[in-house]
């Protein structure tokens, strides 16, 4: 084959690669790692603010149960204690099973209190933690938002640059044969995205490997239109 066609596929090759190039960029632009690290923190501090948070939950069930029974007990306890010394009552028995259950409403009361405060002392670090973790997650939100605009202006540039790309290689393939277009591409496809290389000297400068000298005979007397595939990698060959 003569010479132009090939040199106008390295052409195109050179275009591939640049595209591989940015697209591999595309997905690894640092402002992407860094929105998903933001991700990764912010699925952290929310999966510990639930934890924290059905946590503080159940204390405050029960810092709610031992107030209402803490009531009730106070509420009980005064109403036995207006009987007591209210006068309605005169029967010493009465009086006595009354100053017997009033004794017994107090000391139940000081418990519930004492229980209340200590449910309060183990709700208030949980609370606390609440409230840093809802800080923290809000201001990472709006850090990753600033972080979500820097990869949209990144990403809006590297495709802008893939599409130039891509219309210079769609007006350098238009003048290849279809079946010489189709032979590299499916080798570059197998090859690590390099399915043409130069001559050089005697060496492929694709697997760097030397041709033997009948090799080389055999590609400077190729007949016209015909491609010659490096024997060692398959690669077509573009002599210099």
């Amino acid at each position: 084959m003569s010479p132009g066609p090939l040199a106008d596929l390295l052409a195109v090759q050179d275009i591939d690669l640049a595209l591989d190039r940015q697209r591999h960029r595309h997905h690894t632009l640092p402002e992407r790692a860094e929105v998903e690290g933001f991700d990764t923190r912010l699925a952290a501090l929310r999966a510990e603010l639930e934890q924290t948070g059905s946590a503080r939950d159940e204390v405050a069930a029960r810092q709610s149960a031992a107030e209402a029974e803490l009531a009730a007990t106070e509420s009980r306890s005064d109403a036995v204690s207006r009987r007591l010394y209210g006068g309605e009552v005169s029967a010493s028995r009465e009086l006595q099973a009354m100053a017997g259950e009033l004794e017994q409403l107090k000391a139940r009361a000081s418990s519930l209190e004492d229980d209340v405060l200590a449910i309060m002392d183990e709700r208030d670090p949980l609370d606390a933690r609440i409230g840093e973790l809802t800080a923290e997650i809000e201001r990472l939100s709006g850090d990753r938002e600033a972080s979500v605009a820097r990869l949209a202006d990144a990403e809006g540039e590297l495709e802008r640059e893939l599409a130039d790309l891509a219309a210079r290689r769609e007006v350098a393939a238009r003048p290849l044969p279809p079946d010489l277009v189709s032979t590299y591409e499916r080798l570059r496809g197998r090859l690590g995205g390099v399915g043409v290389a130069r001559l050089v000297g005697n060496h492929c400068d694709g697997c760097h490997l030397a041709l033997s000298a009948a090799e080389l005979d055999r590609l400077h007397h190729l007949p016209e239109g015909e491609i010659y595939t490096c024997e060692q990698c398959s690669r077509i060959l573009v002599p210099a």
